[in-house]
């Protein structure tokens, strides 16, 4: 399926100007061919005689915000100062989906991805060897200034904002706002089998809606593209979604301006944490640097102290998954 036949079929019920204006804007989509694999970028630690990669990562929302660029490049300046000679790391952009079938086909050698169902699936069939928890990341739903859907993030829990999304979304497609007034309430889905994709249709399972099924609900809007360009849309159209707070820190102030936090996933609201486990395959290209990279990963002085200083516009992205070692 071509790119552009993606997109027609995504906007296809978008105003044309907001039609132009994304499909000039938003970047590949989330389906990506791993036959022709390359990676979205390679990193050296800062030594630029590195010639040959050793390490291949797959991930997406974590590799966009930088984070798994601070992994490699921390990991490699780990290793040259135990003696071994630079090298270089490649992260390749990949959905949790995509993402644990590039390491079944051993495209990679480490998966970072947000579900657990599909990694223990992973590692049972033996397309993994071994899964940890790397670091937690927040789902976040957010939505539009204007509140179409009238949400209460003091009184609402998630299923309740849920429903709301769903019965204004209905009677907005029964009755049409006046959008001089405000816009319509619509839920755009990045609908690509991401982990945030699964978990968006979890909630909407959860209160008795499947909103993708036949017939098919206008007001849900299928957007396959990775976590970055999908807020930019939701932002552009005044969309409720889902999204992750790396994603959310990750954004220019003109795509988080136009929207607002609703709810978002913390020790009071664990059902929205995120958390992103690492797994490793069973033919890595280099067995002993990658088991060396997971053990690294869990160090609360190696791995976690990068999860931990890791910020965007002066705040800290993710928690760690380790705090003690107790």
């Amino acid at each position: 399926m071509s790119e552009f036949i993606v997109h027609a079929q995504a906007h296809e019920s978008l105003p044309d100007g907001a039609q132009q204006h994304l499909l000039a804007s938003t970047g590949p989509t989330a389906s990506t061919n791993a036959s022709a694999l390359v990676p979205q970028e390679t990193y050296d630690g800062g030594y630029s005689d590195a010639k040959d990669i050793r390490l291949r990562i797959a991930n997406g929302g974590a590799g966009q915000s930088g984070l798994i660029r601070e992994f490699a490049n921390a990991f490699i300046q780990y290793m040259v100062k135990k003696g071994v000679a630079p090298f270089k790391a490649a992260w390749y952009l990949g959905d949790t989906t995509q993402s644990l079938q590039y390491l079944a086909a051993k495209y990679v050698d480490v998966a970072f991805t947000y579900n657990e169902a599909a990694e223990l699936a992973s590692v049972k069939s033996g397309a993994a060897v071994k899964r940890e928890l790397a670091f937690l990341d927040h789902f976040i739903l957010v939505g539009p200034l204007s509140n179409p859907a009238s949400l209460s993030p003091d009184n609402d829990s998630t299923s309740d904002m849920f429903n709301k999304i769903v019965a204004s979304g209905n009677a907005d497609v029964a009755l049409p706002p006046d959008e001089s007034v405000r816009p319509p309430t619509r839920f755009l889905s990045r609908f690509d089998k991401s982990a945030t994709n699964i978990k968006e249709s979890q909630q909407f399972i959860a209160i008795g809606q499947v909103p993708w099924a036949l017939a098919y609900s206008s007001w849900y809007h299928q957007y396959p593209r990775f976590p970055l360009q999908a807020l930019q849309a939701a932002s552009v159209l005044n969309e409720y979604t889902l999204t992750d707070r790396g994603t959310w820190l990750s954004s220019p102030g003109s795509v988080i301006g136009a929207l607002t936090i609703y709810k978002a996933g913390s020790d009071e609201n664990p059902e929205l944490y995120n958390p992103c486990n690492a797994l490793v395959s069973p033919a890595p290209l280099d067995a002993e640097l990658s088991k060396t990279f997971m053990d690294w990963l869990l160090d609360l002085d190696c791995g976690q102290k990068v999860v931990r200083e890791f910020e965007k516009n002066g705040q800290v992205l993710y928690s760690p998954a380790v705090t003690s070692t107790l």
